[in-house]
């Protein structure tokens, strides 16, 4: 081998290699940041959906103890109101014959 057989082997086989390695490096470095982007939106979304979730489980619980305070006002209030409905047709009567 000849010393121009040596540097052309170089030119031909280094170069490109070294051309293509550089792209790879630059490709998968794109990549990179774009994963790390992804990842952000995503924590960034659970820790949304994370706050909203707890808002409505807060509310819920509201709710269920609404629910269950008054559930014995109301079973009381409702008896209250069908006293009064079978109280009311027996004072008319009574007022009638009066």
């Amino acid at each position: 081998m000849q010393p121009g057989d040596v540097m052309a082997l170089l030119i031909t086989i280094l170069l490109p290699t070294a051309f293509l390695l550089y792209l790879a490096k630059r490709f998968f470095s794109l990549k990179e940041k774009q994963l790390e982007l992804n990842a952000r939106e995503a924590a960034e979304k659970a820790a949304e959906y994370a706050t909203n979730n707890s808002q409505l489980e807060q509310r819920v619980r509201v709710l269920e103890q609404i629910v269950t305070d008054r559930g014995a006002e109301t079973a009381a209030q409702i008896d209250a109101l069908r006293k009064r409905q079978i109280e009311a047709p027996v004072r008319r009567s009574e007022e009638t014959l009066g």
